[in-house]
């Protein structure tokens, strides 16, 4: 039994990344260096869920980093609501490799308040807490 040949690929623009082998987990480090978060999921533009697709449409292009309190839903399944979710817009990414990094200082992220608030609540008020050790 003979199958006809595959269509060939388009070639596409740009760098095409394997979601959970490149992003999924990884450290998102700002454009200094300092950790801001990690990957938890992604916002892809492209056709809708459980709907055909057309010949000739667009492959899915990837438009923001996703980052949240997911732990719960991880272990209990299910998906955490939108609106816990914060968005780190992808036009923000400068590099993939090891670890995400971004063209842009983390503080100003919405992404890092946990750590902001663990670092002035918890850490500062122990001895020795607000020295940095650089």
């Amino acid at each position: 039994m003979t199958s006809a040949p595959l269509p060939r690929v388009p070639h596409a623009a740009g760098r095409i990344l394997d979601a959970q082998l490149h992003l999924m987990d990884r450290q998102v480090l700002d454009h200094d260096g300092v950790p801001v978060t990690t990957v938890d999921d992604l916002e892809v533009s492209g056709p809708a869920l459980d709907v055909g697709i057309a010949r000739g449409t667009p492959p899915p292009v990837i438009t923001a980093l996703l980052t949240g309190s997911v732990l719960g839903t991880r272990i209990f399944g299910g998906r955490p609501p939108s609106s816990r979710l914060i968005r780190i817009p992808w036009k923000d990414v400068a590099e993939v490799g090891v670890v995400v990094r971004l063209g842009v200082k983390g503080e100003p992220l919405d992404a890092s308040w946990v750590e902001r608030w663990v670092r002035d609540k918890i850490i500062a008020r122990i001895p020795g807490g607000r020295h940095d050790p650089r």
